[in-house]
């Protein structure tokens, strides 16, 4: 590419463009099913999807309603249905979706008005699996220490923001039920495998149950969807073969 053209293909990225939105609203207020609301707003190719919405919300619509915080993909407060897929909408460019932005609150929990889905369940089920470290030996004076290798054993799954991305992704989670679901067994993962702890077995025993890991059909959309690129599905792989080894 000449310089020229990059230089095109920058200026091409710093002008705004028409961006064409569709929301699902749902208010419980005033609505007794969800419905759809179209907006369009100025922006940059180079602008994130949060971005847009933000736009929507203070200059057109004040009663659009979506979490977010942080807003650098830290928080994982904004997850969301953008064309289909789950993203976080902080971290997900215009130029990467297109300017014509179909968004959705993530499947597989209650709506509570708009993009704002109840997380509680999500929790309930995260804290099941007693996602902190036990351990009751006094350590002294020293830190409980590992090798470098033994950290690098769980090192994918303490990635984990907490988003729901993976869960809310999974067709096993959204039929409801007791599946604790991926991102709550990814939590476990971190512990299972970390040499400090000394609850693994109890962690396993709670996975091997009808909620737990065989309820996963490793259809790879947890992994597909994770924002920080964590391999869900061979995490809960990793989980059965430790419930297996542990009972032959």
């Amino acid at each position: 590419m000449t310089t020229t053209q990059t230089q095109a293909s920058t200026d091409a990225l710093m002008q705004e463009v028409d961006v064409h939105l569709v929301v699902r609203r749902f208010d419980p207020e005033v609505d007794s099913r969800p419905r759809w609301q179209e907006y369009t707003v100025q922006q940059k190719p180079t602008d994130t999807v949060l971005a847009a919405l933000h736009t929507v919300k203070w200059t057109q619509d004040g009663s659009l309603s979506f979490r977010r915080s942080c807003a650098h993909g830290v928080c994982g407060s904004d997850a969301m249905l953008i064309n289909g897929r789950n993203r976080l909408s902080c971290v997900t460019l215009i130029k990467d979706v297109g300017t014509e932005l179909r968004i959705e609150p993530v499947r597989g929990l209650p709506v509570i008005k708009d993009l704002i889905v109840d997380m509680e369940p999500f929790f309930a089920q995260y804290r099941q699996v007693m996602p902190w470290l036990v351990n009751d030996d006094d350590p002294g004076f020293r830190e409980r220490r590992q090798s470098p290798e033994e950290r690098a054993r769980f090192d994918d799954t303490t990635k984990c923001i907490l988003c729901g991305a993976c869960s809310t992704s999974c067709p096993v989670y959204w039929a409801g039920g007791d599946y604790l679901g991926p991102a709550a067994i990814v939590a476990a993962h971190r512990f299972i495998f970390d040499s400090r702890d000394r609850a693994a077995a109890e962690r396993l025993d709670i996975l091997n149950q009808r909620g737990g890991v065989w309820r996963c059909r490793t259809s790879f959309n947890c992994t597909d969807a994770c924002p920080r690129s964590i391999a869900v599905t061979e995490a809960i792989e990793e989980v059965k073969r430790a419930i297996v080894a542990d009972r032959v």
